[in-house]
């Protein structure tokens, strides 16, 4: 059976980017996997919000067939005062442990902490090492954050894959809707109406009732779906 590993910088990220992918590849056998980086924790969160979304995010990865979850203790919002080689070193880590063929991971977007979750994957999932194991590295999108980056100045999500969800759509927002704590009423970013446009733009792109987009950073192998 051939592992995935998604790297998630906050709980609800990876539902937000690969939630569909993420079900499809479970119904297809493959072991998911997902690690979140940062959680929602003091100083700037209060622990019962923490136990809240770490509850939330099992809940979703249930209905997602994750087959384990990590968390790990670093607390959202203060990613880039952490020694750099400490989240590289935890993602490496859980690369090694679980060997899978299929990387998923953030953007480079305008959340700092995708942005440091994201380098430390580039670190990480290099083609030597424990990245050999990698057929797959690509970035997922998560809607607000991945587009709220400034056209011309930053990178900007242009993907050159998109996976067909018309199965899992549904399943992928009823996930969503276990994270009550980020929920955004429509037309915020966060809402079952925005995701669900935007999984029907991406999949028209492609020829899809609807569609999930990455960007591949590394491939090495055919189609995996």
């Amino acid at each position: 059976m051939k592992n995935v590993l998604v790297i998630a910088p906050h709980p609800d990220d990876e539902v937000l980017g690969a939630g569909g992918t993420i079900k499809r590849l479970s119904d297809a056998g493959y072991g998911i996997y997902i690690l979140t980086v940062a959680a929602h924790m003091p100083p700037y969160y209060s622990k019962e919000v923490h136990q809240q979304t770490i509850e939330e995010s099992r809940t979703a990865h249930r209905i997602l067939g994750v087959t384990e979850s990590f968390y790990s203790d670093q607390p959202a919002l203060l990613l880039r005062d952490r020694p750099v080689a400490e989240i590289n070193r935890l993602i490496t880590d859980k690369i090694a442990e679980i060997q899978p063929s299929i990387l998923l991971m953030p953007f480079y977007d305008r959340h700092i902490d995708h942005r440091v979750v994201f380098d430390a994957c580039m670190v990480a999932s290099r083609p030597v090492g424990v990245g050999r194991s990698l057929s797959l590295v690509a970035c997922y999108e998560a809607i607000s954050e991945t587009h709220w980056n400034a056209a011309g100045i930053e990178p900007v999500f242009a993907p050159n894959l998109t996976i067909d969800i018309t199965n899992t759509i549904e399943t992928k927002l009823k996930a969503m809707e276990c994270f009550k704590s980020q929920l955004h009423a429509f037309p915020g970013p966060r809402s079952p109406e925005a995701l669900k446009a935007l999984a029907l733009f991406r999949g028209s792109q492609a020829g899809f009732a609807y569609g999930e987009a990455f960007h591949i950073i590394r491939m090495t192998e055919g189609l995996f779906v």
